[in-house]
């Protein structure tokens, strides 16, 4: 997991890191998902959580995070950031979250509430 470039010291550990970007689950089980938090730490994460992150996680570790990543996590700054800092080339469409009976063409801006639940029933 370590990476052999300098990261300089972050006091958060992982489980305080996953703490705070996953703030609805323990941070046994957000560890356990190792994309998710990964995901989360890349979108979410203040500067101490990244550190915490690069001093634990190595660069093709994070770049599969990326190559794994759960829909409606990053936002087009972030993915783009990830995709440069990790020197992935320009970044590919972000993962779009599917939603039935909804046209994927419309952002989940113009999709309005009673429209996802009618697609849910």
């Amino acid at each position: 997991m370590n990476s052999d470039r300098y990261v300089p010291e972050s006091g958060l550990t992982l489980a305080r890191a996953a703490r705070e970007v996953v703030w609805w689950q323990s941070p046994e089980e957000t560890l356990r998902d190792e994309t998710l938090f990964l995901n989360q730490a890349m979108r979410w994460g203040t500067p101490e959580v990244v550190l915490a992150v690069r001093r634990h996680f190595d660069d093709e570790r994070l770049r599969q995070a990326l190559r794994e990543a759960l829909p409606g996590v990053f936002d087009r700054r972030s993915w783009a950031y990830w995709h440069l800092v990790l020197d992935m080339g320009p970044p590919p469409p972000m993962p779009v979250r599917e939603i039935p009976g909804v046209d994927p063409a419309d952002t989940p801006l113009r999709v309005w509430p009673e429209d996802y639940r009618k697609a849910r029933m």
